[in-house]
Order: structure tokens, then C-alpha cells, then sequence
């Protein structure tokens, strides 16, 4: 399968909405060893729209934001700061070279299957004292991916589409992520949170995953614009129904879920 072309442009054009997970999850993390310059990586650093904000919270650490998208690294490379740096790697196979205070992860590991196998390893990557902690949309049950994945796998998509898709298996319920990230000593907070995002304009919705979770689905018709116009006029339609528009907006509902281990030291 061929990976997703991510257009940061179109990502972006709901930041303020997709930056509040990563604010509250900010928020939850408390002081970090080597402060007030501690090590920090941020996998999976997209745009880099979240890595700057782990720079304006701790403005003297070593900063690396990692990403496999060169599209995204190049917007992402366009914040400079002190000690804040980016590079290209893949979650899935990542090896830490060195000790972090702090490994931080936003809305990535949807992306890796197998990734609760990888929690072992970023934590033995922590210094002592040291924080993991990441955030990933529950949201897979919603009609926005049901209506996406059913759409993909009807009789007309289902020869260029089926199976691009991932299904709710795509991240773990709280209390497995609690599990795998328990142990003596290590203290552990997971919570999950249902944001009803207000959204403007028209087609909203549409426009939302189009910048995420339509990004396999837009790549793998990139070259029949035709086709995938196509399936976003039918896509479109089915959200339109799903999420109407109010008198102030459209109510997105977008539950998330939340974790923050703290190692011993």
C-alpha cells in the first residue's frame, strides 16, 4: 500500500480544533528531569505546529520533532528556535539513540499497527524520572470513518479502495494502554475526552478528514481526479446527513484518548 501524501496546508486548516488535545495533554505533564534543559522528542511532529509549543513551554531543551513525511517536515522546518530540530523517521521502527526526559507523541499512533508493542521500548528510552506521553482520537465508531470505511469497501470503490482503511482496532481502549504502561514505581495517568468541536464554513466535516483520515483514500485516487472527485461527492453527501448544520455551526463530537507514564527516579 502505498503510504498517505500529507498536504500540511489542508491539516492546518483546523488547528485551533486539532491543537486542544494536545494542549490538555500538555498540561497533565509534570516537571521533567535535566529542567530547565531537558531532552525532549516529539514523534510523529506532523507540521510542527505541537513541537513549538513544547518549545514555548520548556525554551531551553533539545527539541526533535521526527515524522516520515517530507511534506510535513517541510512545513514543520519552517519553525526555528534554539535547540529545536527535526528529522525523518518512522515510529514503527524508531530505535532511541540516546535518553529522553521527555518522549511525546500527538495523534500518531493510530497510524502504527502493533504500536503497544513499541511502549516497552520509549520507556526503556526515558531517564530516570522521565515522562511518556501521548494522546490518540477514539473516534474510530463515528460516522465520519464508518461512513469512510463502508464508502471504500462498497461494490464501485472496493477494487482501488478496500482495505486502505483502518478499523477501530486502529488504537486500544484506555484500560489496555493503563496495562501495557503500568509498573512498580512508574506512575500512570490515562483519561479520555469527548470534545464537541463547533466548526464553520461549508462541508466542514469533509474538510476535517480530508486534512487525516481521508489522506489513504485521496492518494490512492490521486491519479484519476476524476474518481476522486468522484467519491468526495459521495462521501460529502453521506456527511451531510450525518453531521447537519446548526444555526452557529456544525457539531463535530471527537472522543480522544489520553495517556502520561512517569518513570521512577
Amino acid at each position: 500500500m502505498t503510504a498517505p501524501v500529507w498536504d500540511p496546508r489542508q491539516y492546518l486548516r483546523h488547528a485551533d480544533h486539532r491543537t486542544r488535545p494536545f494542549h490538555d495533554l500538555l498540561a497533565r505533564i509534570t516537571p521533567l528531569p535535566n529542567e530547565p534543559e531537558p531532552r525532549i522528542a516529539d514523534l510523529g511532529c506532523g507540521a510542527g505546529n505541537v513541537t513549538i509549543l513544547l518549545a514555548d513551554r520548556w525554551p531551553a531543551a533539545h527539541i526533535t520533532g521526527y515524522d516520515n513525511s517530507p511534506q510535513m517536515l517541510e512545513k514543520a522546518r519552517t519553525h526555528t528556535r534554539p535547540h529545536l530540530d527535526f528529522a525523518e523517521a518512522d515510529a514503527a521502527t524508531w530505535q532511541p539513540a540516546e535518553t529522553y526526559d521527555l518522549i511525546v507523541s500527538n495523534a500518531l499512533l493510530q497510524w502504527v499497527p502493533g504500536h503497544i508493542a513499541l511502549l516497552p521500548r520509549w520507556l526503556d528510552a526515558l531517564t530516570p524520572g522521565g515522562t511518556l506521553a501521548f494522546q490518540v482520537p477514539g473516534n474510530f465508531d463515528a460516522p465520519s470513518h464508518t461512513l469512510m470505511r463502508e464508502l471504500a469497501g462498497s461494490p464501485r470503490w472496493a477494487g482501488r479502495l478496500g482495505g486502505l482503511l483502518r478499523h477501530s482496532d486502529a488504537v486500544h481502549t484506555p484500560g489496555d494502554y493503563l496495562a501495557h504502561l503500568v509498573a512498580p514505581g512508574r506512575t500512570v495517568d490515562v483519561w479520555e475526552t469527548s470534545y464537541l468541536h463547533l466548526l464553520k464554513g461549508e462541508d466542514p466535516v469533509l474538510d476535517w478528514v480530508k486534512g487525516t483520515g481521508l489522506r489513504p483514500l485521496i492518494t490512492a485516487l490521486d491519479d484519476d481526479p476524476p474518481a476522486r472527485e468522484a467519491f468526495l461527492t459521495e462521501y460529502r453527501d453521506l456527511l451531510r446527513a450525518a453531521y447537519p448544520p446548526g444555526p452557529h455551526g456544525t457539531v463535530f463530537p471527537f472522543r480522544r484518548i489520553f495517556a502520561v507514564a512517569r518513570t521512577a527516579g
